[in-house]
Order: C-alpha cells, then sequence, then structure tokens
C-alpha cells in the first residue's frame, strides 16, 4: 500500500529532517538498482532505532530495514512502505578481560567491525573482514564465509519484539536480551528470518579472543586474498542463491552452462557463476529474468530448486 498523507505528516512531526519522502534507493544498495520508497527515515543511534521501530508498529504502518543494501534486490516499482535506513554504528570493545567481547549496534559494517577488532589484537572474527553488510543483517540472516557464521560469535542480541495480542491490532513491544539459541540458527537462516516483521535487532555482543594484531591480520589477509580470488569485482549483491545441501550454487550455474549469460544489463560472473554483476544500468527487472532463467535450467539440468539468499524488497507485482 501507499503510505497516506496524513501518516507522513505524523511522521515527520516525529522524526523531522530524518525523514525524507519519494527517495531513490539506488544509492543505497550495492547493485545500484531499483525504485523509490514512498518513505525514508534514517537513524543515527540505537535509541533513534528504537524509536522508529516502536512508533511504525504502533501506527501499524509497514517497514523495512535497510543496512549497507548487499543482500537485496530493489523492485523497480519501488517500496510502498516506509525504509528505515540503520545508520547506528556504535562499537564497544572490552578487550581486557579472559574473554573479550566487543558490543556493537547493529547498524555497524560487519567487515568493519572485524578489521577494527584486527586493530586490537582480537581474533574471532577474521572470517567476517570481506562481509559488505550491516551486524544487524548478519545477525538475521546468519551471515558466514571460510567455514564460519555468527552463530559462532554471537553471546547476545538485544532486540525488540513485536507479540500480537489479538486480531484488533493490540500489541506488546517487548525489548530484549536473546541469547543465540533463540535464534534457532541454520545455514543463512535464523528464527526472525523465517518470521519477518516480529523482531528488530537493535545491538549486538559478540565473542573473541586474545591474539596478537600481527596473527590476526595475516589471517584475515589471507581470507581476503581467497575472497578476492574467486569473487569477481563490480557492483553486485552478493551471492544471489544459497548453496543447496551438498553443493554448491556456483558450481551448478557453471554445470548448466550459464556463466556470462546476460539479461539486459546483467551478467552471470565468469569468475563465480552465483554471482550477477550490474554492467552499467541494469534494471531490477533484469535481474529478476536472470534469477528465473538459472532457477529453470539449473531444475531442469539437475533436479535442484535454487533458493534466493538475497531478499526481495519492494513492489514485485511485474514478476
Amino acid at each position: 500500500m501507499t503510505i497516506s498523507l496524513a501518516y507522513i505528516q505524523t511522521l515527520r512531526n516525529a522524526f523531522g529532517e530524518h525523514l525524507q519522502v519519494n527517495v531513490s534507493l539506488k544509492r543505497y544498495t550495492a547493485a545500484r538498482i531499483g525504485g523509490k520508497a514512498d518513505v525514508l527515515i534514517t537513524v543515527e543511534t540505537l535509541v533513534e532505532l528504537a524509536k522508529v521501530t516502536k512508533t511504525l508498529w504502533d501506527l501499524a504502518i509497514p517497514f523495512t530495514i535497510l543496512g549497507n543494501g548487499s543482500n537485496v534486490l530493489v523492485s523497480d516499482a519501488g517500496v510502498r512502505q516506509v525504509v528505515v535506513l540503520n545508520r547506528a554504528k556504535k562499537i564497544i570493545f572490552n578487550p581486557q578481560s579472559l574473554h573479550p567481547t566487543v558490543w556493537v549496534e547493529s547498524g555497524a559494517n560487519f567487515g568493519a567491525l572485524a578489521r577494527q577488532a584486527a586493530t586490537h589484537g582480537l581474533s574471532g572474527l577474521e572470517w567476517a573482514a570481506g562481509i559488505p553488510g550491516t551486524v544487524g543483517g548478519a545477525v538475521y540472516g546468519n551471515a558466514g564465509a571460510h567455514g564460519s557464521d555468527v552463530s559462532s560469535n554471537l553471546l547476545m542480541a538485544k532486540i525488540l519484539h513485536l507479540i500480537e495480542t489479538n486480531g484488533d491490532n493490540q500489541h506488546e513491544i517487548l525489548q530484549e536480551d536473546w541469547s543465540v539459541e533463540r535464534f534457532e540458527y541454520a545455514y543463512r537462516s535464523s528464527s526472525i528470518k523465517r518470521q519477518p516483521g516480529q523482531v528488530v535487532v537493535l545491538s549486538a555482543q559478540l565473542k573473541l579472543s586474545q591474539s596478537t594484531q600481527e596473527a590476526v591480520q595475516a589471517k584475515m589477509n589471507e581470507y581476503l586474498a581467497m575472497r578476492r580470488s574467486s569473487q569477481p569485482a563490480g557492483a553486485s549483491l552478493g551471492s544471489i542463491f544459497k548453496n543447496p545441501p551438498g553443493d554448491y550454487a556456483g558450481r551448478l550455474i557453471e554445470a548448466a552452462g550459464l556463466k556470462g549469460k546476460k539479461m539486459g544489463k546483467v551478467e552471470i560472473s565468469q569468475t563465480h557463476g552465483n554471482f550477477f554483476i550490474n554492467q552499467d544500468s541494469a534494471t531490477a527487472s533484469d535481474y529478476a529474468a536472470l534469477i528465473r532463467l538459472v532457477q529453470k535450467q539449473v531444475l531442469n539440468k539437475f533436479g535442484i530448486s535454487l533458493e534466493l539468499e538475497i531478499e526481495l524488497l519492494g513492489d514485485w507485482m511485474e514478476r
């Protein structure tokens, strides 16, 4: 639905200059594509994120939270919701204890967090140095690389939890500390991803271990070199599909003869079949058409249904 003018004015009264209307989301996504959001609200702190979330839930206004836009495909038709741009980035290291930790707001870049940990001589996040998304997105989707993932680092996350009490939009909003077990993590999945719209991640506490800056940086450099050699440069969404059990999406796409296949201005990378590159002025529809082609051909050739790892955001009626 389109956000009504009355609701927009209510939100403008509450959030002032943090609110913009009719905003192109291209500059906020890694692939630099997508239509406009009816309303964009930028938050800079955990407190602001909590306030915006509670307000939107209380008003029953649909919304989505956008971090670095690295794993989302925004429709050309745009987003008929409020888009909350999460720029809450505060980081606090606790390096002196026997079991060091880091507390971080959910809008912080996960790769940058890993690199900061290295400067403190703290190990445990080397695998995440090349992750382009935010901590909140990583907690939501159990981001991972090089044989590790968020579930191996997360100790606790502060969340807002929407609990419906009856069918008349009566609800409670609880702020809770969830241990890693509450997220019921699986491969690139979590309980909150499987039931979207009920939980918003505000911050996370991650466990680390004592090391040296040199040792951590060396391991990080090794992982980054592996990433550069196996993943293409250019504007992309990251991995398009999840790896099916016992196999790799990129291998299946290559085996289906699809490397280099183009739809409009989007091309399947010659370096890695699970990466689609925006060659110039691609549209979301180009991406969607190429996704459907890949899914169809891999299913026909191997009997395997590739599941999206990226999230589709916005009005996808054209699909």
